[in-house]
């Protein structure tokens, strides 16, 4: 097995996602991911600590991605202005395979609650990186935090909405982010 090609990561993701969406994600075995990716379990330790992180993939490149674009969000921009700055430059992420993965890895990490405690997890560290780089704005606290947690909602509504179009829409993620950012907008409008 060559333990050096390129796209090993990503690989590795691909195969972790496609056994536990034959099999269940505690059937799976760090064995088995590697296997299947082609690569030794030592290549799957350099990349991963356990499956577990295979969901939290990406997430550092994330959350840099949105607090740069909070911090180069005009001046004047209100805050949840900043977070779709954020929003729009994490666009720059999200390609084809974070699209076609994202029905699967919903559905896997339905299945399991060790996988819906690691995505409540990344939840929690992208809304602290958002919340952060609006603080640093000198956005006050409670609003920093309240613009953040929409951010994040925005984020995952808008993925799911992206990763679950009709492959015809060719509307990009940032699309379905701001359009699910400004819902929620409306949305907060209403409650008075």
């Amino acid at each position: 097995m060559a333990r050096w090609q390129p796209e090993t990561t990503h690989r590795l993701i691909v195969a972790a996602v496609d056994l536990f969406t034959e099999q269940g994600y505690d059937a799976t075995t760090v064995a088995q991911i590697a296997e299947r990716a082609g690569v030794t379990k030592s290549t799957f330790f350099r990349h991963f600590s356990d499956k577990r992180e295979i969901l939290v993939a990406g997430q550092e490149t994330l959350s840099r991605l949105l607090t740069e674009g909070i911090a180069e969000a005009p001046a004047d921009a209100t805050p949840l202005d900043a977070v779709a700055a954020g929003l729009e430059r994490a666009s720059s992420a999200m390609g084809p395979t974070n699209r076609a993965l994202g029905p699967r890895l919903k559905a896997a990490v339905a299945a399991s609650a060790e996988l819906q405690e690691r995505d409540a997890l990344k939840t929690v560290g992208l809304a602290a990186a958002m919340t952060a780089a609006l603080i640093a704005r000198g956005v006050p606290d409670p609003t920093a935090h309240l613009a953040a947690e929409m951010g994040v909602l925005a984020f995952k509504r808008g993925y799911a909405q992206w990763s679950e179009a009709d492959r015809d829409d060719t509307k990009d993620f940032a699309h379905h982010a701001l359009a699910a950012l400004q819902d929620l907008r409306t949305a907060t409008a209403s409650l008075g």
